[in-house]
């Protein structure tokens, strides 16, 4: 177990960012913490800036990105773990959906997440090794109403980790995909934005999700997560994917029964599009 690892996270103001952070530095590891306002994680460097230090960082500005990156290279030599935590979420019908919002989406979700590992990825390639964690969703592996946008930016999340896994691995480089269900952290409350729907139909489908009626009182601990993550990262056996929480793992198991059942039973129309030999 390495416990002497430099780490770069994303997104530390709150969530699992910040008890990721916590986490990290308390087991020892170097950390970098960033946020796009440095005010929001300076107090989880403190006086410990030998082995941490506080960044500001927007994921939507690529040249704030290559400084930060660079920043923590100069201090600590090199970048052994990337968590790509920075996120936001948006509630709304798919039909009702503000474009300028969901484009907001995927620039922070997507892009930003890109444009991160992008600068990062030849620092770990020159070091021969390194992990990628990407905090996807079970929004990435199935999907609900009022947050189809959302869903739509964590499903490309993970075709792209899944495609950049095999990239990476022969220089020594991990890829893992977090997908948690709902947890106590901010990302149906203030960092979300909403549409409501004035489409009568979709009003009593779309209205808890807007709402946020299930904000603060969601199953999942963010600690026992950064916990999770912590040792997805000091181990030599690391996942592609590990879903967190009992939500998640129902879920998902039950939409992958169920097609797996599905692709069984229009098997032989499936098999029959093949030319015929």
């Amino acid at each position: 177990m390495n416990t002497n690892l430099v780490w770069f996270i994303t997104g530390c103001s709150t969530g699992f960012g910040r008890a990721l952070a916590e986490a990290a530095i308390q087991a020892g590891h170097k950390v970098i913490v960033t946020a796009r306002k440095l005010d929001a994680v300076t107090d989880l460097v403190g006086a410990d800036t030998d082995n941490a230090m506080a960044l500001e960082l927007d994921v939507t500005k690529p040249e704030q990105i290559a400084r930060a990156v660079q920043a923590a290279a100069d201090k600590f030599g090199r970048i052994d773990v990337l968590v790509n935590n920075a996120g936001v979420g948006y509630f709304s019908s798919i039909e009702e959906a503000a474009e300028d919002e969901t484009r907001k989406l995927f620039d922070v979700n997507f892009w930003g997440l890109m444009h991160t590992t992008n600068a990062v990825l030849p620092y770990m390639r020159g070091q021969r090794s390194g992990h990628i964690i990407n905090i996807s969703s079970i929004g990435g592996l199935a999907s609900f109403p009022g947050v189809g946008y959302y869903n739509a930016t964590k499903y490309a999340v993970e075709g792209i980790s899944e495609s950049l896994a095999k990239e990476v691995a022969p220089f020594g480089i991990r890829v893992t995909l977090i997908e948690p269900g709902n947890f106590r952290t901010d990302w149906s409350g203030r960092s979300a934005a909403k549409t409501a729907s004035a489409i009568k139909e979709y009003e009593a489908l779309i209205a808890p999700f807007v709402s946020g009626a299930n904000h603060g009182s969601e199953p999942g601990d963010p600690k026992k997560a950064a916990q999770a993550i912590l040792r997805v990262a000091e181990s030599e056996a690391a996942p592609l994917r590990l879903l967190l929480g009992a939500e998640a793992y129902h879920t998902v198991k039950g939409k992958y029964t169920a097609l797996l059942q599905t692709m069984e039973e229009w098997k032989d129309v499936t098999m029959d599009a093949d030319y015929q030999a």
